[in-house]
């Protein structure tokens, strides 16, 4: 089986598209993100638009809810060519979507980050939170899933925190779901119940468009498969018809191995030695209680636990970013225990932050800019030059 093979046709549906986006073309300055793109949505279906990164499902999906605008193609909706020149223009038609990267106020309460912009009005001034919390607990309990409406958004867990995006999208009564990337900050936990909640969802005649490149998820939960390499659909698949392998294939377009050859490991010195170590989070709390743990040149540490358990706590710790309140931490025999960042930095230390947006680039400066930042004041780069 090749990458090339044609697209299966897969059965003639029962109902007719919710939505059809057709032929679809969006070209930027050297390259063409989405050409010639067909794609459609029934009601009560669950379709994976499945591609690596930079293949084009993020921009397919801006189109359909406004942020971007195509050079070519139509989107209808029940049948009816629709014009959607922005996202109050996707939301009047039913469609929403919710972003791999919240779009969330932490300081806010969940009842007040779900109606921002549909407030229910006891008056002309004043939000009726009493009126918003019963409707919002009445939605959740409807679908299956639990959160407090009085609660600070930056006191939940990423789950609850994507389980409000989700809340955010009925409170609106959406008929069209797009989840870009939905797992990708997941617990296997927390993913099982966002699969439990989409199929509820589904089940009640929402049609979802699931974006994702992890190959296990859309086989799981997805009743078709869309596959896009380069900006083209290359394939579709029911999760019957097809596996991880032939996935794969489609999406980077050659013969692929998903299986690791594992040698056996032969640790050596010991690189990082964290003794007692202490950490408190934002508020105060202690979320880093006696950790001991050492790794050694030429091993892979793995850190596991449940989001919010103190893990981005420690590793802001390791690396500088946060202050230990009381512990050691060596590398290679010295203490660097409160070390800033930068020092941190030139004993080659690498650090890739969970939220590369927020903490691991200046997503306005060019590559360039982003390569050096943090060797930036080192000659050739010294002194605001930078050479070719």
């Amino acid at each position: 089986m090749t990458s090339e093979a044609a697209p299966a046709a897969p059965e003639p549906p029962s109902t007719p598209p919710k939505l059809e986006m057709r032929g679809i073309t969006k070209r930027y300055p050297g390259v063409v993100a989405n050409d010639h793109i067909d794609l459609d949505l029934r009601q009560g279906e669950i379709h994976a638009l499945l591609g690596e990164n930079g293949a084009g499902k993020t921009t397919l999906m801006n189109i359909l809810y406004g942020l971007a605008v195509p050079d070519e193609g139509e989107i209808l909706v029940d049948g009816q060519a629709v014009r959607i020149a922005g996202p109050s223009d996707a939301i009047a038609r039913g469609i929403e979507m919710v972003h791999q990267h919240f779009m969330l106020i932490p300081v806010l309460s969940v009842a007040e980050n779900v109606v921002l912009g549909e407030e229910t009005m006891a008056n002309p001034i004043f939000l009726d939170r009493r009126e918003a919390s019963r409707r919002i607990r009445k939605l959740a309990g409807r679908f299956g899933f639990e959160l407090d409406p009085d609660a600070k958004v930056e006191s939940l867990s990423v789950g609850q925190q994507q389980r409000v995006e989700i809340l955010k999208t009925l409170y609106r009564d959406a008929q069209i779901l797009v989840l870009d990337e939905p797992t990708a900050v997941l617990t296997p936990a927390e993913t099982e119940e966002i699969f439990v909640l989409l199929r509820n969802l589904a089940n009640d005649g929402r049609s979802i468009i699931f974006i994702s490149h992890k190959l296990n998820e859309v086989l799981e939960i997805a009743d078709r498969i869309t596959v896009i390499r380069r900006g083209r659909v290359v394939g579709e698949r029911r999760p019957a018809e097809t596996d991880d392998k032939e996935l794969a294939e489609l999406m980077v377009g050659r013969s692929v191995q998903l299986t690791v050859d594992r040698g056996e490991s032969h640790p050596t010195e010991v690189m990082l030695k964290v003794e007692d170590l202490h950490v408190r989070d934002d508020r105060g709390n202690e979320v880093v209680r006696g950790v001991d743990v050492e790794i050694r040149r030429g091993e892979i540490l793995g850190i596991a636990g449940v989001a919010g358990n103190g893990q981005d706590e420690f590793v802001e710790a390791l690396v500088g970013l946060r202050r230990v309140a009381s512990g050691r931490v060596w590398l290679n025999g010295r203490n660097v225990t409160g070390a800033s960042p930068r020092q941190i930095n030139e004993a080659n230390v690498g650090y890739v932050p969970a939220d590369r947006h927020r903490f691991g680039l200046i997503l306005a400066f060019p590559l360039t800019d982003n390569l050096v930042l943090t060797s930036y004041y080192k000659p050739p780069f010294a002194h605001g030059l930078v050479r070719d």
